[in-house]
């Protein structure tokens, strides 16, 4: 190949280059989009599953109590997402006050989080969904 002929090549090709990048970008914004969707898609299918869930527990008379400053329970209610609206959950935190609410010294309740299941069993501490589950019997998304 001769050297004007490469050069004239060369020229070709850089002047191509610019018209692809509309291209690629236009394919990448959908791509973007495509799995933005997918992903808001699969979150809200699994928080309907997981607001089933959190209405069993309460149907089935588990209770949690916690305090708005522990951070076990803040890590607890991160596992329900959006859906712990529909959790059993006992404040047991008073703002402005050291003591705790009466309905949790009524239930004995000394730490934080503390699940109360219906049969009168109890556990102290932060807990898997699947272990509330097996404790209650509601089945998981």
């Amino acid at each position: 190949m001769s050297e004007e002929r490469r050069k004239r090549q060369e020229e070709r090709e850089q002047e191509s280059l610019p018209s692809q990048w509309p291209r690629r970008i236009a394919i990448a914004a959908v791509i973007v989009v495509v799995v933005a969707s997918l992903v808001l898609f699969l979150r809200r299918k699994h928080n309907k599953g997981l607001d089933a869930f959190a209405q069993c527990l309460t149907a089935r008379g588990a209770k949690m109590y916690g305090a708005y400053w522990c951070p076990h329970c803040d890590l607890q209610k991160e596992k329900f997402g959006s859906s712990f609206q529909y959790a059993p959950y006992v404040e047991c935190g008073i703002k402005g006050s050291r003591a705790a609410a009466q309905v949790c010294i009524d239930a004995k309740v000394n730490h934080y989080p503390t699940w109360v299941f219906a049969d009168g069993a109890r556990v102290e501490g932060e807990h898997e969904l699947e272990f509330l589950g097996q404790a209650t019997g509601c089945a998981l998304p």
